[in-house]
């Protein structure tokens, strides 16, 4: 039976949020409209500008906007989805969800005693393990995972544990 202890933090829940956020194919069109069409729009008002009206001073401002903008959207619209995720997650989930969390391996179930109280997850319904950089997702839906971040770990082996989950998904689902 293996079994770890870690700490569940608001920054996990959001880093897993933005790495399924970066997969999406819309948003990431989004951000790459307002990355280059918005500023490409605003050189070429820059250049009607400069040759229509002669007027360096606003094609310059213009220009520079627009550069600007390109660097400085992305940060924003970053900033503005963390906050969209946190946003997402009611009060009494947030509580449900972030603080201490055992998860124990059994034949059956993965059990995870969180401050929400205690869930069995059946291995048959659960989907992979996906290792990251600083965390590992056991994906019980497709959009849904435990997160085990591997700063707050306490006790156990992670890669024993996430090895053990992975040999009981491949062979009971």
């Amino acid at each position: 039976m293996f079994e770890i202890e870690y700490a569940l933090r608001e920054e996990d829940l959001v880093t897993f949020n933005e790495m399924r956020l970066k997969d999406n194919i819309e948003i990431q069109a989004t951000l790459r409209k307002n990355r280059l069409f918005v500023p490409g729009v605003m050189l070429f008002i820059a250049m009607f500008y400069y040759l229509y009206y002669s007027d360096m001073t606003t094609a310059l401002y213009v220009a520079l906007i627009a550069v600007g903008w390109g660097f400085i959207s992305p940060y924003i619209i970053k900033m503005d989805m963390r906050r969209q995720i946190l946003e997402s997650y009611k009060e009494e989930e947030r509580e449900d969800i972030l603080g201490e969390h055992k998860l124990i391996i059994t034949q059956e179930h993965l059990v995870d005693k969180a401050p929400g109280g205690k869930h069995k997850y059946l291995w048959e319904d659960m989907i992979r393990v996906e290792y990251a950089k600083k965390a590992v997702y056991i994906y019980i839906e497709l959009n849904s995972a435990i997160i085990i971040p591997v700063e707050t770990l306490t006790e156990g082996s992670l890669e024993k544990f996430s090895e053990q989950a992975e040999k009981m998904i491949e062979r009971l689902s």
